[in-house]
């Protein structure tokens, strides 16, 4: 797929037109530190937020910390996050990583990319959660929503999320990544829909090329 050679002045403006758009984009699973968003996004993999945010309240309330999740009974997690879809392998890394908080991060959720990337179940897509939402460290985070909004508008040409995180994170400043992504998924689910976007009630239509877009609304 070929760039438009959006500029950066021209993909900020959008930016700008965006969270106009949008004010309430925020991150959506509930969380009151570093290790409940790094387990709610742990769970989030195939699930939707609401899902995830209706089964952590009764999963934090049993195991309220990196320790006790490294001791829990696997059938018992397994239990917990039935819900979430693929439990079972959610709940060995859930495991896993939280063994290995507790071995070699004092039971702390880190913040740097190269030590929470080691730990299972854990991406960059993941990190970058945790950088950005937990600990004010800018974070591109890309999704399906990221990716495909990130196409249409030409700030993007790249089919894998790693390479889309690179083209993104040199087109935004730094200070902008975090919250751009939370913009970009919000206007992903509510506008720029996978099958047939909603053009005609687009906020940037016109300063979108609608690249690889075909039906649509």
């Amino acid at each position: 797929m070929k760039s438009h050679r959006i500029s950066p002045d021209h993909a900020q403006i959008t930016l700008d037109c965006l969270e106009t758009s949008y004010p309430e984009a925020h991150c959506a699973l509930v969380h009151d530190d570093p290790w409940q968003l790094l387990v709610a996004t742990i769970l989030s993999a195939q699930c939707t937020d609401k899902r995830v945010n209706q089964v952590t309240p009764k999963l934090f309330a049993r195991f309220p910390d990196a320790a006790s999740l490294a001791a829990a009974d696997s059938e018992e997690l397994e239990e917990l996050i039935r819900s979430t879809g693929f439990f079972r392998n959610k709940a060995k890394n859930l495991i896993g990583c939280a063994k290995q908080l507790v071995r070699a991060h004092n039971g702390q959720v880190p913040r740097e990319m190269a030590a929470l990337v080691s730990l299972p179940g854990v991406g960059r897509k993941t990190a970058n959660v945790i950088l950005g939402n937990a600990y004010d460290v800018p974070g591109m985070v890309v999704d399906t929503h990221v990716g495909r909004v990130a196409r249409r508008l030409g700030w993007a040409a790249a089919r894998t999320p790693e390479r889309i995180e690179a083209q993104l994170c040199k087109l935004l400043p730094a200070e902008r990544w975090t919250h751009a992504a939370h913009v970009l998924i919000f206007h992903g689910r509510q506008c720029c829909r996978a099958q047939t976007p909603l053009c005609s009630s687009c906020p940037v239509l016109e300063r979108c090329p609608r690249i690889g877009v075909g039906k649509h609304r």
